[in-house]
C-alpha cells in the first residue's frame, strides 16, 4: 500500500459498540467523547505507523446503536449518510458492534453498489482503553485499507484481515479472530507493518462508471417482514404455515441440510408451494458454513425446486437475508426479484456457471 497521504479524509462513522465503552458500576457503558479519546489512542502507534495513517474526520451518533438492537432501518440510514458524503472522502470506515456487523455490512453492499471507494467496517471484542485491546490495531488497520484507492467495495476488517463484507460472518463469541469468510478468500491482510490488498480478488475491475445506489425504503420489511427459518429434525407443516403464511412475511430465508434437503413431507412442500404462490420470495441456502446448495441434485431438494424456492448457492445467512430484504423493498416485479436473486450483484454467491 502507498503511504502517501490521500488528497481527502477519511471518514470516520461511530455508531456505538464495544470498542468505544467503558467501565461503568453496573459494567460497560458507552464512553464520551469517542473522537478525543481514538486521536489519543493513536497518537500512541509507533512514528512509523502513524505516518502511514490517512487524516480522518469522525461522526459519532449522538445515541450509539446496541448492535444486537440493529434493524433494517438502522442498515437504512447508514447508507444514506454514507452516500450523501462519500464523494468528500477517501474512503469510509464504519465503527460498529460485533454482534449483528456481517448483517450491516451486507446491507451496505447492496445499497451502494458500485461505489469506487473502500467502505470499511469494524469492531472490537474489547473497549478501546482496556487492556490487551483488539480495538486499537482494528481501527488503524481499517483506516490504512479505506483509504487505498484500489479497494472499492464494502469490506470488513477484523484481527488484520479484510474480508469481503457480504461474505462475512462472525464465527467467534470471544476470540479476537472473531469473522470468517467461509466461502471467499480474503481481500486483504496487514502483514508485518504493511496492509495489503491482494490482487485480482476485490470489485474493483467489475465496476465503471457512477455508482448505481440503490437506497430504497425498508420501513415496511423493518418489522419481521422476512423470517429466517432454520431447519430441525421434527419441523412439521404447521410451523412453517405459521411463518410463512402471515399476511405481514413477505419472504422468508430457509436454512436446509446439506446440499440442498427437506424432509419428505408433501405437506411441508405444500405450505411453501403455497407462500411462493401468493409471491413471497423464499431462498434456500445450506445449515453447512462451507459450500453452497444444489437444490435438485438429490431427490431430497426436489421440493425445494417444485415449490418455486431459489437457491441461494453459497451465500452466507447474512447476505441471503439482507439480499430478499433489499429486493423486497424494491418496486420490481416477480419474475425480477427472482433474477436478480439468483444474479451476484456484489460477489455475495458463484458466478453462475455457462
Amino acid at each position: 500500500m502507498t503511504s502517501s497521504a490521500p488528497a481527502s479524509p477519511v471518514l470516520v462513522i461511530y455508531t456505538g459498540g464495544t470498542l468505544g465503552m467503558v467501565d461503568g458500576p453496573d459494567g460497560l457503558v458507552p464512553g464520551p467523547d469517542f473522537e478525543a479519546r481514538l486521536r489519543r489512542a493513536l497518537a500512541t502507534l509507533p512514528p512509523a505507523r502513524r505516518a502511514a495513517l490517512p487524516d480522518f474526520e469522525l461522526i459519532a451518533l449522538p445515541t450509539p446503536i446496541d448492535s444486537s438492537a440493529a434493524s433494517p432501518r438502522d442498515w437504512q440510514w447508514l447508507a444514506g449518510l454514507i452516500a450523501g458524503r462519500y464523494q468528500r472522502h477517501a474512503g469510509i470506515v464504519v465503527l460498529h458492534g460485533t454482534d449483528t456487523l456481517a448483517w450491516t455490512a451486507a446491507s451496505l453492499a447492496y445499497q451502494l453498489q458500485g461505489i469506487d471507494r473502500g467502505v470499511v467496517l469494524t469492531g472490537a471484542m474489547q473497549p478501546l482503553e482496556a487492556t490487551g485491546s483488539d480495538a486499537l490495531a482494528n481501527i488503524e488497520a481499517s483506516l490504512r485499507f479505506a483509504a487505498d484507492p484500489r479497494l472499492q467495495e464494502v469490506a470488513l476488517c477484523f484481527a488484520g484481515r479484510l474480508l469481503r463484507g457480504v461474505r462475512s460472518r462472525k464465527w467467534q463469541t470471544r476470540r479476537a479472530d472473531a469473522f470468517a469468510s467461509p466461502n471467499h478468500p480474503l481481500l486483504g491482510e496487514c502483514v508485518g507493518e504493511d496492509c495489503v490488498l491482494y490482487p485480482t480478488r476485490g470489485l474493483e475491475r467489475q465496476q465503471r462508471g457512477a455508482p448505481r445506489f440503490e437506497l430504497p425504503d425498508y420501513a415496511a420489511l423493518g418489522e419481521g417482514g422476512v423470517p429466517r427459518i432454520v431447519l430441525w429434525p421434527g419441523i412439521a407443516a404447521w410451523q412453517l404455515e405459521a411463518w410463512l403464511l402471515d399476511d405481514r412475511v413477505r419472504g422468508a430465508l430457509l436454512e436446509v441440510w446439506g446440499g440442498g434437503n427437506l424432509p419428505d413431507q408433501p405437506a411441508i412442500t405444500g405450505v411453501l408451494a403455497q407462500a411462493a404462490g401468493e409471491g413471497k420470495l423464499i431462498a434456500a441456502i445450506s445449515q453447512c458454513p462451507h459450500g453452497g446448495v444444489t437444490i435438485g441434485d438429490y431427490a431430497a431438494g426436489r421440493p425445494l425446486v417444485e415449490a418455486g424456492v431459489l437457491s441461494g448457492d453459497d451465500m452466507t445467512p447474512e447476505a441471503a437475508a439482507t439480499k430478499l430484504v433489499h429486493l423486497l423493498a424494491q418496486p420490481l416485479d416477480e419474475a425480477e426479484r427472482r433474477r436478480r436473486f439468483l444474479t451476484p450483484l456484489v460477489g455475495e454467491r458463484e458466478t453462475p456457471k455457462r
